[in-house]
């Protein structure tokens, strides 16, 4: 399973591009108004630091089929490795028919259900977002969602890829890989609580003090 970055904090994705562990990165209107910044500076921005897949989402004001396409040519054209994020609707999926017959990569997201997810697939979609933390947040089984998918879109030779989104925790992250996820989109705070562990953290103080017991 690889990783991407859930974020538009550029100062984030350096952080994580130097550590070598991310190949993409993912965003939507929410994230970029959170940083208060212009959709296109950021996105451009981000394509300077990461050389890997970056989604950007159509206005979540615009609903029909003409917007979405017009929107989703002017995100195409800010740099080859964009990715069109579309919501899961009907005008969506029209949309991400039509920029598949274009060569315009898509990621069809707010996906809650196998049934979306294949629908999302056979429309062209190269990525469909199961978000599984908002499952978990009204007690359904994200989870379970992404072994469904995965176990279905190997079954029927589907090339869409699985990015797990909405994922709030190392846990998360550990059982996506487990289930068959292909990405797993995470927030930079997610990367760090990876890293850590509390006898990692201990061990490198023992060999600390060992050290400078001989050495000073």
């Amino acid at each position: 399973m690889r990783f991407f970055l859930d974020t538009a904090n550029v100062e984030d994705i350096r952080k994580a591009n130097d550590l070598g562990v991310i190949c993409g990165v993912t965003t939507n209107p929410s994230l970029i108004a959170k940083e208060g910044l212009n959709f296109a500076d950021v996105i451009k921005e981000i394509t300077t630091i990461v050389d890997g897949p970056i989604s950007g989402e159509v206005k979540p004001t615009t609903l029909d089929f003409e917007g979405m396409m017009k929107e989703a040519r002017e995100i195409a054209a800010i740099h080859p490795n964009m990715v069109v994020k579309i919501p899961m609707t009907a005008e969506g999926l029209k949309a991400c028919h039509q920029c598949h017959k274009e060569g315009i990569k898509t990621n069809v997201t707010l996906i809650f259900s196998a049934n979306q997810a294949l629908l999302a697939a056979r429309a062209g979609a190269t990525y469909v977002s199961p978000f599984i933390g908002r499952l978990d947040d009204i007690s359904e089984d994200g989870l379970e969602l992404i072994r469904t998918i995965a176990d279905m879109f190997s079954i029927n030779n589907i090339d869409a890829q699985i990015i797990c989104a909405s994922v709030r925790n190392p846990i998360h992250v550990m059982q996506c890989a487990l289930a068959g996820a292909d990405i797993a989109t995470v927030p930079y705070k997610v990367i760090e609580t990876m890293i850590h562990h509390p006898l990692t953290d201990q061990g490198i103080a023992k060999f600390q003090a060992d050290y400078k017991k001989v050495f000073g």
